[in-house]
């Protein structure tokens, strides 16, 4: 297992860490997501058969998991909701953490980009962030997200599409 571990952290982590860390945009969730991915890998290797590359495999996993933290934060947010009556103070609670893009890009039009990626669904930002700054080929994608190579073509055309009307809104040129 050790084996096994070193290699998954010695070709993809960081690869993987930048991957999470764009999709929940906090350090410490991150480290976290990471560790999770890894328990999965570790316990789930010796079922592996190898029909995509370990790498695949590996954001695979990785995807699953922030979709399920993704999933219950929602759960959270809701039972908290339905315990406080937010109409008598008239404001929700802001959270206070910076925002990654505030903390590791200086670039001010990158900054608006990684914003308003935001703004694009679920798939768009995993095919954007998989293919434009992980690097990966369509193909790969496809196999990460288990879409089709003509839904990732698609998803990241309408991806980039909503980033450059938002792009366009606010004036910012790339």
């Amino acid at each position: 297992m050790k084996a096994v571990f070193e290699k998954f952290y010695n070709n993809y982590h960081h690869d993987l860490c930048q991957f999470i860390f764009y999709m929940v945009k906090d350090k410490e969730t991150c480290e976290d997501l990471v560790q999770e991915v890894y328990i999965k890998v570790l316990k789930s290797y010796d079922s592996f058969k190898g029909d995509s590359s370990e790498k695949t495999w590996l954001f695979s996993i990785a995807r699953h998991i922030t979709i399920d933290y993704f999933r219950s934060q929602k759960r959270k947010r809701n039972r908290i909701l339905e315990f406080f009556d937010w109409n008598e103070k008239g404001e929700l609670i802001q959270d206070q953490n910076p925002l990654p893009d505030e903390i590791a890009v200086q670039n001010e039009q990158m900054k608006n980009v990684y914003r308003y990626m935001d703004k694009c669904t679920s798939d768009q930002k995993s095919v954007l962030i998989l293919r434009y700054i992980q690097s990966f080929s369509i193909q790969e994608t496809a196999d990460i997200l288990n879409f089709s190579v003509s839904k990732v073509k698609t998803t990241q055309h309408r991806g980039l599409r909503t980033l450059s009307k938002y792009i366009s809104e606010g004036g910012d040129v790339l």
